[in-house]
């Protein structure tokens, strides 16, 4: 039963597509953490997701704080996305990632501003935490 809700607790941190996600955060009134990776070919992003967004402590804190979504560009072809989620990653990493910068984290508001931003730090889940919650002052 345990296993199962934190599951189902993991599916709803992570929205499907960024327009969902923005969504959620213009009827919540909430931050949005964007996260650009590389999921089967950037080091730095696997090891973020392992340290950081696997963390039981970010779950917990991002699942009252902020709306998730990842922006992700794996390139082996039995990970490929949908074309349409494909796309619109792409006009993600036009207007926000432009430089292409793996893994990128951003903090948007509601209205798509951007707040601040981060990379892979090799820090504990609250520092990393912390650090994001800097952005919303």
């Amino acid at each position: 039963m345990v296993f199962l809700l934190s599951v189902a607790v993991h599916a709803q941190s992570w929205h499907q597509s960024y327009s969902d996600a923005l969504a959620r955060a213009q009827n919540e009134d909430k931050p949005i953490i964007l996260v650009f990776s590389g999921s089967d070919w950037c080091a730095p992003c696997i090891k973020l997701d392992r340290t950081i967004w696997q963390s039981r402590d970010f779950k917990t804190h991002a699942q009252d704080n902020y709306v998730l979504y990842k922006a992700d560009f794996p390139r082996k072809k039995a990970n490929q996305l949908p074309e349409k989620i494909k796309t619109e990653n792409q006009g993600l990493a036009d207007t926000f990632n432009p430089e292409g910068h793996f893994p990128l984290v951003l903090v948007l508001d509601k209205d798509q501003k951007v707040l601040g931003k981060i990379g892979y730090q090799k820090i504990s889940p609250g520092e990393y935490i912390s650090f994001l919650n800097t952005f919303l002052r």
